[in-house]
């Protein structure tokens, strides 16, 4: 927004009326304002670990109600910041309440479904993520006509879902997990029985109570991470898929959605508007998702949307590579199939590793190290988040088109990462995932 811009950035302001009649690369190329973008996913990295500690020693609902409000105060500090530090700090708030959201939220729904369907409910976390990323385009279009203060409003709405977050996590009944790894087992009983519907529940809570176990026993579940018969889920799981999910360029799509589209020649109102129908294929995606999850499998999904992924970002990278970047705007039609190519990019993305790069890895810890492991998760996931929105104005004003190439390769990679080592999970009980990997049990789910 440019009353945004003037207020903190005025040189990218003032480069970007300049340019106003030229579209190029490098327009919005300022360290500084992408730090403003980064420096919450870098908070939310160094957040997590006291995120882990917390989830497993005070229980899920804590570290929602904490995460919520430490939300709503980098709301409030964003919504009346004078100065680009107040800016800032709002945001690294913001980044801790991501930390610990992050952490407690996809082990909450995983271990409150059942087998049969946690697929599904797990991506509630990524449907309401979606949601929320559509509302803020939304928002943000009809804020961006409030002069000047648009932004102000736009930056402190964020404090009616942390509002929402917070009232709802008091009403949140503890997993059974969580209560049963605290010893507090009667608690846990009860609430198992609430969640499921009946009081048939003997031979899960068995299970429940076998793992609580195992892992009271485990007095360095960090460390315990790295022991031989965990290295398969730390690889794969808290390493592996939490790092592509963010190298798949959707995040710098998402971030910077306006930014490219008026790069290539659109005006603000009609990048605003190209940026919100990208995320409503989002939310549509992960609809799709919830549905075929449980019936395709994890595999499936991943391995459909990285072949779409390639396609749609190659025929964009030569439309671009052919057409863009000689000081004229690109031609309409050009410009139409650039947008129909990143709309189905987006749909790969919401119905694969958007939502299963938080449903894979929270299935496949075992509960003594599962704290720990989502607390890996949610690092990797954010220190390559901030990573690629720090970098991506810059890559894009160097590498051009080549940045599209570049999300090419990557995705090949991490598709082949995917068929050669993950095993497939639907259906599995939570607790029995982990024996996927031991032994020849792994061979039977692959296929």
């Amino acid at each position: 927004m440019d009353d945004f811009l003037k207020d903190f950035f005025p040189k990218v302001y003032k480069r970007k009326q300049e340019h106003l009649k030229e579209t190029n690369y490098c327009k919005y190329d300022n360290q500084i304002l992408t730090l403003f973008t980064s420096s919450l996913y870098f908070a939310g990295l160094i957040s997590t670990f006291g995120a882990s500690w917390m989830t497993r020693a005070k229980g899920r609902t804590v570290s929602i109600l904490f995460g919520s409000v430490s939300f709503f105060i980098g709301a409030v500090l964003n919504a009346f910041a004078v100065h680009i530090s107040m800016l800032i700090i709002g945001r690294i708030m913001l980044g801790v309440g991501i930390g610990f959201g992050n952490q407690a939220v996809p082990l909450y729904l995983s271990e409150t479904a059942p087998p049969s369907i946690r697929g599904a409910v797990n991506q509630l976390f990524q449907l309401t993520t979606c949601l929320g990323i559509f509302v803020a385009n939304v928002i943000n279009y009809f804020t961006d006509k409030l002069h000047p203060w648009g932004w102000r409003l736009s930056l402190g709405l964020a404090t009616v879902p942390a509002i929402l977050m917070f009232i709802g996590g008091i009403f949140l009944p503890e997993t059974p997990n969580s209560l049963v790894e605290q010893g507090r087992l009667d608690e846990g009983r009860r609430n198992l029985e609430r969640i499921r519907g009946t009081s048939n529940v003997d031979a899960e809570f068995e299970d429940l109570k076998d793992a609580s176990e195992a892992a009271r026993a485990i007095e360095h579940p960090f460390r315990n991470l790295l022991q031989r018969k965990n290295r398969p889920q730390l690889v794969i799981g808290a390493f592996g898929i939490p790092a592509f999910q963010q190298l798949t360029g959707m995040n710098s799509i998402l971030f910077y959605a306006p930014v490219i589209f008026q790069s290539l020649g659109m005006g603000s109102g009609t990048a605003l508007y190209s940026s919100m129908i990208t995320s409503g294929a989002l939310v549509i995606a992960t609809f799709v998702s919830m549905h075929q999850v449980d019936r395709r499998g994890r595999r499936f999904l991943f391995l459909e949307a990285g072949v779409q992924m390639m396609v749609s970002m190659l025929v964009a990278a030569i439309i671009l590579a052919l057409k863009f970047g000689h000081g004229e705007a690109l031609p309409k039609i050009d410009a139409i199939i650039v947008v129909i190519m990143v709309c189905l990019f987006v749909l790969a993305y919401g119905w694969s590793w958007g939502p299963l790069g938080w449903l894979v890895p929270s299935e496949l810890f075992s509960l003594e190290t599962r704290s720990a492991g989502q607390s890996m998760v949610v690092c990797v996931n954010l220190f390559f988040t901030a990573l690629v929105a720090q970098c991506f104005l810059v890559a894009l004003c160097h590498l051009r088109y080549g940045i599209f190439l570049l999300f090419v390769c990557l995705i090949f990679i991490m598709s082949c990462f995917v068929y050669l080592l993950l095993p497939e999970t639907k259906q599995v009980p939570i607790e029995e995932v982990s024996l996927l990997f031991q032994n020849h049990v792994l061979e039977e789910h692959y296929w």
